[in-house]
Formats: structure tokens, sequence, C-alpha cells
């Protein structure tokens, strides 16, 4: 089964040219959806991904990968 990997590129603290190419290294074969995913309370504060119907964030990119690496099928 394929990673469910979702970003949003109005997020505030998110850089879409250095974030989507970490996001995919997580997983190469992972299809990414990009758009605004309503979660603009938290997405105004910190970096998120949504992947597997987890929303994860954290204070940098970095940081958002390394727990969202965990959840990598």
């Amino acid at each position: 089964m394929a990673n469910d990997i979702r970003i949003c590129d109005k997020c505030k603290h998110v850089k879409m040219k250095t974030f989507l190419p970490k996001v995919q290294q997580m997983d190469p074969d992972a299809e990414i959806k990009i758009g605004c995913k309503s979660y603009c309370g938290p997405c105004g504060k910190r970096v998120f991904i949504f992947i597997n119907g987890r929303y994860i964030s954290a204070p940098t990119e970095d940081e958002a990968i390394e727990k969202a690496s965990k959840y990598v099928k």
C-alpha cells in the first residue's frame, strides 16, 4: 500500500523548494498531494505534514521529516 502524504503549499513555515525534496526522499514512490489542508491554526505556527492519517508538526522542516519518517510504510 502506498503512503498517503500531503503537504500544504500555503503554510508560512514551509518553503516548498526545500521541503518537497525532503518529503520525496522519505518515499520516492509516494504520490505527494500538495494543497491547503484546512489546518490553518497549527499550520500558521509550525511546519506540518499529513502522513497516513496523522498530522505531524514540528518547529522546523527537518524535525517534521524526522517525526514523519516513523510513519512511512
